[in-house]
């Protein structure tokens, strides 16, 4: 697992940086774990843009990956492989159960191919193993984390990234997030022990709009460089970026400083610490 650089032989690959994949251990997915994706284009049901500066981009086949993990608590999976998956940052894991069923995972930075992990409360303190909050003691790396009981993971999910729990208290444990927030979370819910893999991740370069265009953005157009029917900040005789003081979006909404999220947010009570 690690980044290379490349010599300019193209003026895009003079600051390409690319990762080296040197931590998978196979190109070939398994199929039976595949499901066909369709791209919106950004475009609801009705063909109108509702996300702007989305289009076109590689076709992929999405990979269905094991978030639960609570229905097959005490039985022992074998690594198979460490693949790539083209629509998340992170790295996954095949595993193979004691039953012979097959599932995907996150990859956790340090478990290798032939390893055997297993989920539950009974379950060793260790890399890949996944067990309620109460069974980690604290200072331990998790990630995949639930918010809620039998939700299955929805947070720290993404490359290199890892919460820690801090404390405990009562029914709840106190977890610091990646972004410095801290938060109550029941302790019944479950995470995965470790880190999640390919931390280099933050550290590649496309080094050409291309590739934006492969992963399926669109440029991003300045307002100021739009027509006035097309965003308030456009026209004007020739660079005119003066005459808008205040940032606002192409419909007239204040885009520096507003603050979007509701006062009377569900989750406001579990937040120990801001991340602000």
């Amino acid at each position: 697992m690690g980044i290379k650089t490349h010599k300019p032989y193209t003026p895009s690959m003079r600051y390409q940086v690319t990762s080296d994949f040197t931590e998978l251990t196979t190109n070939k997915p398994e199929k039976r774990l595949l499901s066909p994706m369709k791209k919106t284009g950004g475009r609801n049901a009705h063909g109108h843009i509702t996300s702007r500066f989305m289009g076109g981009g590689h076709k992929q086949m999405y990979r269905r990956i094991d978030f639960f993990r609570r229905d097959k608590a005490g039985v022992s999976a074998k690594v198979l492989s460490v693949e790539y998956d083209p629509n998340r940052s992170a790295r996954i894991s095949l595993v193979q159960y004691e039953d012979g069923e097959k599932r995907y995972i996150l990859w956790p930075d340090g478990l290798a191919a032939g390893e055997t992990i297993t989920a539950g409360e009974e379950a060793e303190v260790k890399v890949g193993n996944a067990m309620p909050l109460r069974c980690i003691p604290p200072g331990q790396m998790i990630h995949n984390i639930e918010l809620r009981k039998r939700q299955g993971g929805q947070i720290v999910r993404s490359a290199g990234s890892w919460a820690i729990i801090q404390a405990k208290e009562g029914d709840r444990a106190h977890v610091k997030m990646p972004s410095g927030e801290v938060r109550l979370i029941d302790q019944e819910c479950w995470a995965t022990v470790g880190q999640v893999g390919n931390s280099e991740h933050k550290s590649l370069v496309f080094g050409k709009a291309g590739r934006s265009r492969w992963m399926g953005r669109k440029p991003h157009v300045r307002g100021i460089a739009m027509n006035p029917v097309d965003h308030p900040h456009g026209g004007g005789e020739g660079k005119s970026g003066q005459g808008n003081p205040h940032p606002v979006s192409p419909w007239g909404w204040h885009t520096k400083g507003r603050k979007t999220r509701n006062p009377n947010k569900y989750s406001n009570r579990s937040i120990v610490k801001r991340r602000r």
